[in-house]
């Protein structure tokens, strides 16, 4: 018999607990925990998508194979924009992306439905300002010089706006190398849009999935941007969390009025407790990361990325709604469990009830 939905939210919480302290050591595997998933539905998933989420995805196919024996999901990661691209055509069971899908593509994607389509937040990932400056760890920034560094105001290290924010520090005198992503991507609609919000009027070039500073060198996904910041001293991006550790980068430090907040998953889960549901759409979880963006307390870090799943919410035939269901059922639940650990914020408690009343909706 399938647990009940509290009784097993109480019993993740429990081994979350756990495993950070060390009590736990060895992979929760399918004897070890209950599943609501039903496990039911085609034994193989296809998605693509979002490079943030990538990691997270992994880790999420473990859980679905352990809770599901037979079970998997193929996910190419590809970017936000592809991701939509790919589910609107109808190549995919559904799309990774982190920023919702809207206007001419969510159209297309509800004629490929034929019904309504739902953005479904799975995880969050805080973004880091990734840089390359040996001996200068931790350097402080607020959002407008972010925006001066990535429109090309300022463009040397030891410029004195950056120098007044970090006194005890002797910046080099070198120069700023710009990366920034060359696909359409839903981590640079998160940056921008966390610029235009908290930058007071300083990037004034707007949001959307291209980068639009106008200077600087384009690669393609997290891992192209990190490894090309990795590869070159005094180069700076915007770069999901995870890369930023896997590449063994330094991290601006962010002054949003309270003093400098530094990059970790503790700090954007204490910023992300403000976000709000945006849709009033039945099942659609888009979010207003307005509120995320202007976080200014002590311990708050504020440029963070919801990424969702775009799915159906009607639409599906049998055997591919009842396996998106089981999987979307198994990340939001037992794949939540220790994703911090791999740079990821886990869903608020609040967010995982709704989440699953649109999982069971999904037709």
């Amino acid at each position: 018999m399938k647990p009940n939905r509290g009784a097993l939210f109480a019993s993740l919480a429990t081994i979350g607990a756990l495993m950070m302290t060390g009590c736990i050591t060895e992979e929760v595997g399918p004897g070890n925990i209950d599943t609501l998933a039903s496990c039911e539905g085609k034994p193989n998933l296809s998605a693509t998508g979002s490079t943030a989420q990538a990691n997270a995805m992994a880790a999420f196919n473990v859980r679905y194979g352990e809770s599901c024996p037979g079970k998997n999901i193929a996910y190419t990661s590809s970017g936000s924009g592809d991701g939509r691209v790919q589910f609107a055509s109808g190549f995919t069971d559904f799309g990774g992306t982190d920023s919702p899908i809207v206007g001419d593509q969510l159209k297309q994607a509800q004629e490929r439905c034929g019904g309504d389509v739902w953005n479904l937040p799975l995880v969050f990932g805080p973004v880091g300002i990734g840089y390359n400056l040996d001996g200068f760890d931790g350097i402080v920034m607020d959002a407008e010089t972010i925006a001066k560094v990535f429109n090309g105001e300022i463009r040397r290290w030891n410029d004195s706006t950056i120098a007044a924010q970090n006194p005890d520090m002797n910046l080099p005198d070198q120069g700023i190398s710009v990366i920034h992503r060359s696909d359409s991507s839903g981590t640079t609609d998160n940056f921008q849009l966390y610029l235009e919000t908290a930058a007071n009027g300083a990037w004034t070039t707007g949001a959307g999935s291209d980068f639009t500073g106008g200077i600087g060198s384009g690669f393609r996904g997290n891992e192209g941007v990190s490894q090309a910041v990795a590869a070159a001293r005094g180069s700076v991006s915007y770069i999901e969390m995870a890369y930023v550790e896997q590449n063994g980068l330094q991290s601006v430090k962010i002054d949003s009025g309270s003093g400098p907040v530094a990059l970790s998953v503790d700090n954007a889960t204490n910023a992300i407790a403000q976000a709000e549901f945006a849709s009033t759409g039945d099942g659609d979880l888009t979010l207003d990361l307005g509120s995320v963006y202007g976080a200014s307390g002590a311990d708050e870090y504020p440029l963070v990325l919801a990424t969702y799943e775009i799915v159906c919410g009607q639409g599906y035939d049998p055997d591919t709604s009842a396996a998106v269901k089981s999987f979307l059922t198994v990340a939001a639940n037992e794949g939540q469990v220790g994703i911090e650990r791999m740079g990821y914020a886990p869903l608020p408690s609040s967010f995982q009830a709704r989440l699953m009343d649109s999982i069971e909706a999904i037709q």
